[in-house]
């Protein structure tokens, strides 16, 4: 009897490579495993935040609704006051901790089964792809449905005292909830998902790519490599900085919930700061901003303010390291880009990957770093009531001066990695 064909024989008899094994249940598994860690994390940074006094038992609601944005949903402020009053309400934040976490854990499920595996038809990397996406959608729809409430507003106590008698004359009973918005966020985590699984294919030198795809990697793999590790140490940077500053400065709960919630929200924009990027905010109202006190201070102002170097100089000088560490990590991750490319590709070519890699990672932070929330009651059309019941945030980046750094910072970087990469390479690679 003759031994079975190996699996190159394989390949070469049907011209397809064989299907690694990853059918529902494995697509259950991820998606349910990327859930599950979303929703520990959310919900932990939630307690350190205090948000179990929650009315309503409203805590596992709110979770939900942490996640939903996390994965990319909308999740919509809503309000009622009554007949003669009126609410505004918005709110547009991703909790970045909370999505990275769901990223590498769905990312990580589906690479798994890919692994030791020099190709892949692009069918079956599509099925594979839309089991995960089939699952990943029904179980936003399931957090969606239950990411909806509405808490009554007070209007009696504290400092509006005054307003509660207007309220009470005028029968104004505010309210303010959240619900989601259910095709917006099938879309939006749909597109998500679909970033996620590319950016891991992409990233990953040892998962499979369709034959056709194969000549491109050499220049694309190294770079999303490049920039999945450049992410990372600043996140990695983040949470040391933030270990610290719970143990030495007081308020840890505080910082453990920025930690667990918002850390790329923080760290990300402050990369693109090191860069010379500038944003644009303002703080006012009860809302505050997820960062540090300085941040706060500084937007915190009757106007727009202006965030960059050199306006949190004027209130800390230390800001001007957030260059050097910059430089390191973009060199840093430069060189890893070079060393994972061929010894033939040139320092110049480098550079010009480089460049396109950090352009499109600070297009990113630009697009996802975005906070806008507001909320206001009027009465009988009378402007916003104040007494605590308004406010008003936002931060934006100044997007087109930020890229243009970032092509300029890149050219250098990559420059400096290829040339680096050049000299420690053995010499056999050399040609």
């Amino acid at each position: 009897m003759s031994a079975p064909p190996s699996s190159g024989q394989a390949v070469a008899r049907t011209g397809t490579p064989p299907s690694a094994r990853h059918g529902w249940v494995q697509a259950a598994v991820t998606v349910l495993a990327g859930v599950i860690v979303m929703g520990v994390l959310a919900a932990l940074g939630l307690w350190a935040a205090g948000g179990t006094g929650i009315p309503d038992n409203g805590f596992p609601r709110v979770v939900a609704a942490t996640v939903v944005m996390a994965g990319g949903g909308s999740v919509r402020l809503a309000g009622d006051a009554g007949a003669l009053a009126d609410t505004r309400a918005g709110l547009t934040a991703m909790p970045l901790s909370v999505t990275l976490a769901g990223a590498l854990v769905i990312a990580t499920g589906f690479l798994r089964p890919l692994r030791h595996r020099a190709m892949a038809g692009a069918s079956e990397l599509a099925g594979w792809a839309a089991r995960i996406a089939v699952l990943w959608l029904a179980a936003l729809v399931g957090l969606a449905l239950a990411a909806r409430q509405t808490f009554t507003v007070p209007l009696g106590n504290g400092t509006i005292g005054d307003i509660g008698d207007i309220g009470d004359l005028f029968g104004v009973n505010p309210s303010i909830g959240y619900t989601t918005d259910l095709a917006p966020t099938l879309l939006f985590g749909f597109l998500w998902l679909a970033g996620v699984l590319v950016l891991a294919l992409l990233a990953s030198r040892g998962a499979p790519l369709p034959a056709r795809l194969l000549r491109r990697q050499e220049s694309v793999r190294p770079a999303a490599y490049a920039m999945v590790v450049l992410l990372l140490a600043c996140v990695c940077v983040g949470v040391v900085i933030g270990l610290v500053v719970a143990a030495t400065r007081g308020h840890p709960a505080r910082t453990l919930a920025v930690v667990l919630l918002a850390l790329p929200n923080v760290i990300w924009p402050a990369f693109t700061i090191g860069l010379g990027a500038t944003w644009n905010g303002r703080v006012d109202g009860p809302f505050g901003l997820p960062m540090p006190h300085l941040l706060d201070q500084v937007l915190r102002t009757p106007d727009v303010s202006t965030l960059d170097l050199h306006s949190l100089a004027q209130y800390d000088g230390r800001v001007w390291w957030l260059v050097a560490v910059d430089a390191v990590l973009t060199v840093g991750a430069a060189f890893a880009m070079a060393a994972r490319s061929p010894a033939r590709i040139r320092p110049w070519r480098h550079a010009v990957h480089m460049a396109l890699a950090l352009v499109a990672a600070v297009l990113t932070i630009c697009l996802i770093c975005r906070i806008s929330a507001h909320y206001g009651l009027s009465l009988i059309g009378i402007g916003d009531l104040g007494g605590g019941l308004s406010g008003v945030l936002f931060l934006e980046p100044r997007l087109w001066s930020a890229l243009g750094l970032a092509a300029l910072w890149g050219l250098v970087a990559g420059f400096a990695g290829g040339l680096l990469a050049t000299r420690v390479r053995p010499r056999s690679e050399v040609p």
